[in-house]
């Protein structure tokens, strides 16, 4: 064979295999993930369940966090992008419940299945499906323990929220409330109880330094606080170093939710006395699987699908039942 010739045949095998690429690159499902930041290790866990979910079935996964919790332009953005990468379906953790709506309608007009992850949506029908924790039935478990742990004491409780008119920051925060037998409002509210029992009321962000600020607050407004309820577990730590260095970390009870691997082990530690474990992991999959199926031209995923809780304790306490801390290392974000 002439030169000529073998170098005509070797560019005509190269070419087939360029177009059996693209041909390959075409056919895979594109699936966004969107979270609300790409630090807090909830989120960070939730990317890694969906990167390795992706990976397994042969999809291309696209990844996008706002800067801040709250940060609503950037979701928006990260939407645009995607569609413009050829996503066809975007799983989400909501900033804005309400702002991110008219950007998930622009998409699902144009085909996309939006699912979103961990936080709805106002109206929660403004996605195709939602996968996420109970969030209210997670603030009962642990306002059922902290009722529990204080028996007939009179409770003076803080609260450390996550910021006003969020969906989940009202359900965990209203949900504690009803689990501790104090008024409250329904877990469709979006609005924060306030009974006289609570006798602060501070946001944080879910952020650690702004959980401290806060504790701080409300120790300087009422230093008998004996009660601290928490949106989340960097929130909790925030918590517990301000009440450290006030002197009073041994005598005030701190309850929070999320039940990452950290925050058990502060549990353990006795830092925290109990939080609710959610699911990152498992909603991050799932969601995937359902991005996979809609692309195969199975049927879309609709409405709620609870991925679960456990309250986990750093000590038992009867009549509520809960996990100890050695079990929720072993699941912890859903390891397992």
């Amino acid at each position: 064979m002439s030169i000529a010739r073998t170098l005509a045949v070797s560019l005509s095998a190269v070419a087939l295999a360029s177009l059996s690429l693209v041909a390959q690159a075409a056919d895979q499902p594109v699936i966004g993930l969107i979270t609300k930041t790409d630090t807090n290790p909830f989120f960070v866990k939730m990317k890694e369940g969906a990167t390795e979910a992706a990976k397994a079935k042969g999809a291309k996964l696209l990844s996008a966090a706002g800067k801040t919790d709250g940060d609503n332009a950037g979701q928006v953005t990260a939407i645009e992008n995607m569609m413009a990468a050829g996503a066809k379906t975007i799983l989400i953790t909501p900033s804005d419940a309400k702002a991110i709506v008219p950007a998930i309608k622009k998409a699902r007009d144009k085909g996309v299945l939006v699912i979103a992850l961990d936080s709805p949506t106002d109206p929660v029908e403004a996605v195709d499906a939602l996968f996420a924790t109970d969030n209210y039935k997670a603030g009962i478990l642990i306002g059922q323990y902290a009722k529990a742990k204080l028996g007939a004491t009179p409770a003076k409780i803080a609260t450390l929220d996550l910021f006003p008119g969020h969906p989940v920051g009202a359900q965990r925060h209203n949900g504690f409330l009803k689990g501790y037998g104090l008024a409250a409002n329904p877990g469709t509210s979006n609005e924060l109880s306030k009974p006289a029992e609570v006798v602060c009321m501070a946001d944080s962000y879910g952020d650690q330094a702004k959980g401290q600020t806060a504790m701080e607050n409300c120790l300087q407004k009422n230093p008998d606080i004996n009660v601290v309820y928490t949106i989340n577990e960097p929130a909790a730590a925030g918590a517990y170093k301000a009440l450290k260095a006030a002197g009073k970390e041994k005598k005030v009870l701190i309850v929070s939710v999320d039940g990452g691997c950290t925050g058990i082990k502060d549990v353990a530690a006795g830092k925290i006395a109990a939080t609710s474990q959610q699911y990152p992991l498992k909603m991050a999959s799932m969601g995937v699987e359902a991005g996979l199926l809609y692309a195969s031209g199975g049927k879309k995923a609709a409405g709620y699908t609870d991925t679960g809780v456990t309250l986990i304790a750093n000590q038992a306490v009867a009549g509520v039942d809960s996990k100890d801390a050695k079990t929720g290392l072993d699941l912890c974000w859903g390891k397992k």
